[in-house]
């Protein structure tokens, strides 16, 4: 049998979508092909340590050994096993390939990817730069307004600003906005601390509920709408899957609603005419280039009801990986089944690699 490809599979993180990582891990880990790749599992408490286990735990959990750090000598294989008297282990982690599984602060955006662009180490996904302006939903917008994209009637709001003087926040934003509205932390995914807003009651303690979860707040002009989605894969020459649309049980699409059993039906493929269906799909696309996405995103509409006006809401450069997410279940509704998905993924990060290995990082002036 030919060598195994070593993948760092890495979950967890210190985000509010720790949970959300575990479950996705743990598809991940199920659909590689044991015959191609050795997947190595490296967990990152909500404190921020490293670990390896050697399987996904069901739960945040505080591992007791296989603490992981760099290695005295930073490079490839990078990663290195500290022993319980703190000494580093005889033999480093060989890993030739990370798969990040992390949703949110500190895992998709930005943040691990620099440190595996530090070890040159190929990574499936999204660069720095993609997955930084993927998870700021503030810069994100504004990317898409430079790239002509629609985007739907938003104000930014420093969450300082609110807290020093929140009755001048309140009275500016009635103002603008009219009920219902949305406030959203600027840097965080899942509907974690995401509200509707139908009054200024209920505006107030949006905003106060978002600001515990980031310095930026987005509030943003409520719709009546469709959600739809696109899942796109791909660097260079992305594609974009049929869309589908989310069908919440809840009043909008929450947290609940996306992760308790019963909460959401995804109509794969959705119900729309051909032309808007098209029109789905190449907004995915021209999203998905504005913010310099690689490997995998999905993007999320709105189709407003009465008008089918349509209007990007975000774009997920590491969307939720279990076997019913709807990132792959709209992949094999275009007939890529998860497994064959795994290796896309792969592949485009070994790709992007050898490609940047192609570039010089040095220059030496002419005397």
């Amino acid at each position: 049998m030919a060598e195994r490809l070593r993948v760092g599979v890495i979950f967890g993180g210190r985000s509010g979508e720790h949970e959300v990582s575990l479950a996705s891990a743990a598809s991940v880990v199920a659909a590689m092909d044991r015959s191609r790749y050795e997947p190595i599992l490296l967990y990152i408490t909500k404190a921020g340590t490293w670990h390896r286990v050697e399987a996904v735990p069901r739960a945040p959990s505080q591992p007791d050994g296989g603490r992981l750090t760099l290695a005295p000598d930073p490079g490839p294989p990078a990663f290195a096993t500290v022993t319980a008297d703190g000494a580093f282990a005889p033999a480093p982690l060989a890993l030739e390939l990370a798969f990040p599984v992390l949703h949110g602060t500190y895992g998709e955006d930005g943040t691990v990817q620099g440190l595996l662009e530090l070890l040159d180490l190929p990574y499936v996904g999204a660069g720095v730069l993609g997955s930084a302006l993927g998870m700021d939903k503030a810069h994100m917008k504004a990317a898409f307004r430079q790239a002509g994209l629609p985007v739907v009637e938003y104000e930014i709001l420093p969450a300082r600003r609110w807290e020093e003087d929140p009755e001048a926040c309140l009275a500016a934003l009635t103002r603008r906005f009219p009920f219902p509205c949305f406030v959203k932390p600027a840097n965080l995914g899942s509907s974690v601390g995401v509200s509707k807003a139908v009054d200024p009651a209920g505006l107030r303690a949006a905003l106060a509920l978002a600001a515990r979860y980031d310095r930026k707040l987005i509030v943003e002009r409520g719709l009546a709408a469709r959600e739809i989605e696109v899942s796109v894969l791909g660097n260079e020459a992305p594609e974009a899957s049929v869309p589908g649309e989310i069908l919440p049980a809840r009043e909008w699409y929450d947290y609940q609603a996306k992760y308790a059993p019963g909460g959401a039906e995804a109509k794969i493929p959705a119900a729309l005419p051909p032309r808007l269906a098209e029109e789905f799909r190449a907004l995915a696309l021209r999203a998905y280039t504005a913010i310099d996405c690689a490997g995998m995103a999905r993007v999320d509409f709105f189709l407003e009801r009465g008008t089918d006006r349509i209007y990007v809401n975000e774009i997920n450069t590491i969307p939720g990986f279990t076997a019913t997410s709807v990132y792959p279940k709209l992949w094999e509704a275009t007939g890529l089944s998860y497994p064959a998905l795994i290796d896309r993924l792969i592949a485009l990060a070994l790709d992007r690699h050898r490609e940047r290995g192609r570039r010089t990082t040095s220059f030496q002036p002419d005397r």
